[in-house]
């Protein structure tokens, strides 16, 4: 099983950017599709963003599609999300973990998350 702690989150005016980091512990790190996800109050996690275990083909989810980007450097077991354009419906909480093929998360443990928290 791969462990998770993700950082980066923090508090920042619509429009700002924030980069998301996502260290991972195991051996197996770079053999998985890894991604992110969110869920704000009140809501249900939602996948934003995921990348092959190579750091090609990024996905994102459609309301992130042209400002987030999604990157991996498998050398430091770290995924990393790259925010610009924030909006107040950015705001969340943010988790890495495995993704499927599809959209859905591949752990079933998850790490503390960051929050980021966008301001109009």
């Amino acid at each position: 099983q791969v462990q998770l702690v993700e950082s980066g989150g923090g508090l920042v005016q619509a429009g700002g950017s924030l980069r998301l980091s996502c260290a991972a512990s195991g051996r197996t790190f770079g053999s998985y599709r890894m991604g992110w996800f969110r869920q704000a109050p009140g809501k249900e996690r939602e996948f934003v963003a995921a990348i092959s275990w190579s750091g090609g083909n990024p996905a994102y989810t459609d309301s992130v599609k042209g400002r987030f980007t999604i990157s991996r450097d498998n050398a430091k077991n770290t995924v990393y999300l790259q925010m610009n354009s924030l909006k107040p419906e950015d705001t969340a909480v943010y988790y890495c973990n495995g993704v499927t093929q599809g959209t859905a998360p591949a752990f079933s443990s998850w790490g503390q998350g960051t929050q980021v928290t966008v301001s109009s």
